[in-house]
């Protein structure tokens, strides 16, 4: 069985919009919750390093199951939920080392389809109907890792309870849907914390007093994590992290996710994170190209800290997002930007891009899908900015 009647499925709902009915996917949870079991949850919120730290602690877990089913016959199952995808939708639905097969998730929809019926299923957008997929994929896992959307409190990953919430670096972004304020966008995500939260040390101190004054209001234990001056290593990452080619933001989120294993009382390995790929994520696509997803000044940050030399920036931007300070930021790692024509409705124009640029004072192009090998490069801008140019690279 093929998932093309998800595809249509899918295709048919827009995959923004201006205002959501928040109560409706709760009303879907609840109509869903009596057929279906809830693994151990940890739930994901924050505005950089989501998909990587989720994608760590799945890792991790599932691979000390591994072991524990080759040494005592006992399966240990883990599903980690992410957005959106780069290339293919079942990129969103991990389980046990693997997207989820087309045959596996055309199965989920004609169940979850079936438990909502034909006018829920329509109503629900698409982050809220995949969201409830990933529910009926994991059901029968040990673990499942929830990543939020652009949200928390109000995301559709929120319905279900959770044991653990982890809070990722929060930083300026989606103002339109969050608040204009750090400690708007901080408290709209953080008040997703049920009992147990854990906080990533935090670019700004205002998120810190926020989740404290919440976690106090809801009665949820928290664990903070603090900025540290020089490079702690409390786990032995650094030659992990040297091996893997890994920037400090990384080892920042492999800690975080080695916290949260440890919080669940969950035994892993972390020499299994060597043979963990990241794809996306700073990632090494060959010798002289990075790819990554990331878009905002936060993630520009930890990017221009992890080149330890100048590149060709292969990029573009969506037009909520600051590309003029994310381009300031990475100016001193820049030799030059080749700017790439992505496919989006919220893409900013091509002359807002130049103008941009030319504010900044980087040398700049058009990509021509021409790769020179005496030049490191990085592409850098958004999910949609890695899939264009991965698809020039194959055409």
């Amino acid at each position: 069985m093929s998932s093309e009647q998800l595809k249509k499925f899918l295709n048919f709902k827009p995959l923004y919009y201006k205002e959501i009915d928040h109560e409706r996917v709760h009303i879907a949870y609840g109509m869903l919750k009596p057929y279906i079991r809830r693994p151990k949850t940890v739930h994901i919120v924050g505005t950089n390093g989501k998909g990587s730290t989720g994608r760590m602690i799945a890792y991790l877990a599932y691979r000390q199951g591994v072991r524990s089913e080759e040494s005592e016959g006992r399966n240990y199952s883990v599903g980690h939920y992410s957005s959106p995808h780069i290339l293919k939708f079942n990129e969103r639905i991990w389980i046990d080392g693997h997207d989820a097969s087309d045959e596996v998730l055309e199965e989920a929809h004609q169940r979850l389809f079936g438990f909502l019926g034909k006018e829920m299923s329509d109503a629900l957008s698409y982050f809220e109907y995949t969201t409830l997929l990933a529910f009926v994929v994991f059901e029968n896992c040990d673990l499942m890792v929830l990543e939020a959307g652009l949200g928390g409190e109000f995301d559709a990953t929120n319905v279900c309870d959770k044991e653990l919430t982890v809070i990722t670096p929060i930083g300026i972004d989606h103002q339109a849907f969050l608040g204009n304020t750090i400690e708007q966008i901080a408290a709209t995500k953080i008040r997703s914390i049920q009992t147990q939260a854990l906080l990533a040390p935090q670019p700004y101190e205002k998120v810190v007093e926020v989740a404290k004054e919440i976690a106090r209001d809801v009665g949820a234990d928290l664990c903070v994590c603090p900025k540290v001056n020089t490079r702690v290593d409390p786990y032995g990452l650094e030659k992990i992290a040297e091996a893997k080619g890994w920037g400090d933001y990384l080892v920042d989120n492999a800690t975080i996710a080695l916290k949260a294993l440890d919080i669940l009382n969950i035994q892993y390995d972390i020499n299994d994170l060597k043979s963990l790929e990241l794809f996306g994520r700073f990632y090494a696509l060959t010798p002289n190209i990075r790819i990554d997803v990331g878009h905002n000044p936060l993630a520009a940050f930890a990017i221009e800290k992890a080149l330890d030399e100048k590149v060709v920036l292969v990029y573009n931007s969506l037009d909520d997002k600051d590309y003029e300070e994310v381009l300031r930021i990475l100016k001193p790692k820049v030799k030059r930007v080749e700017i790439i024509k992505i496919d989006s409705q919220r893409a900013t124009t091509l002359e807002e891009i130049e103008k941009a640029l030319q504010t900044v004072g980087l040398e700049y192009s058009y990509f021509k899908n021409e790769i020179k090998e005496d030049e490191n490069y990085l592409v850098f801008g958004s999910f949609y900015v890695v899939e264009a140019f991965l698809k020039q690279r194959n055409t």
